[in-house]
C-alpha cells in the first residue's frame, strides 16, 4: 500500500491532479472517493474524465441516477452512492461488471458500498481544511496501482 498526500489551494489544482492520476491508471481501475459534502469529490472525477479524454463540463454528480457513463479515448463509469438506501441497491446496478471493463470506475461515496468494491482500488479521501484548501490521500491498495501514485506530481 502506498500513499501521497497533496493539499489542492482551488477547485482547478484538484481537476489536475486527477487528471494526471487518470493518465497514469492501467485498465481496468477503480477509484474509490470519500469526503463530505463539498468536499470535492465531483471535482475530481472532472479531472478523472479530462485525463481520459471525456468531456469534462458534461460531468456532474449522479446522484438520481446513480451511475453516468462517459466516453472519450477511454471510458469513464461514474458512480455516487449517496442516496442508496441499501447496499443491495449498488449491487443491482451491476457494479461488479464494471470494475472488470476497460477504462477507469469513479465511486463517489464509496465508504457506503466499500464491501462491495474490489481489493484492488485506488482509494481518494478529500478533507476540507478551509474554504479554499483541500487535503487529498490517495492510496494504492494494490500493486498494480502503486506506481501511478509514486509518479504523481505535486501540485
Amino acid at each position: 500500500m502506498v500513499e501521497a498526500v497533496f493539499i489542492s489551494r482551488n477547485e482547478e489544482e484538484t481537476r489536475r491532479l486527477a487528471c494526471q492520476l487518470a493518465r497514469l491508471l492501467p485498465d481496468p481501475a477503480v477509484v474509490a472517493l470519500v469526503g463530505t459534502l463539498g468536499a470535492g469529490k465531483t471535482r475530481f472525477v472532472q479531472g478523472l474524465a479530462e485525463g481520459c479524454g471525456c468531456d469534462p463540463s458534461g460531468v456532474t454528480s449522479p446522484t438520481f441516477v446513480l451511475i453516468q457513463e462517459y466516453v472519450g479515448s477511454r471510458p469513464l463509469y461514474h458512480f455516487d452512492a449517496y442516496r442508496l438506501k441499501h447496499v443491495m441497491e449498488f449491487i443491482d446496478l451491476g457494479a461488479e461488471e464494471y470494475f472488470t471493463r476497460p477504462g477507469i470506475c469513479a465511486i463517489e461515496w464509496a465508504d457506503r458500498v466499500h464491501e462491495y468494491l474490489p481489493d484492488a482500488r485506488v482509494d481518494v479521501a478529500i478533507e476540507l481544511m478551509s474554504a479554499d484548501r483541500r487535503t487529498i490521500r490517495i492510496v494504492a491498495r494494490h500493486p498494480r496501482f502503486v506506481e501511478c501514485v509514486e509518479s504523481l506530481h505535486a501540485l
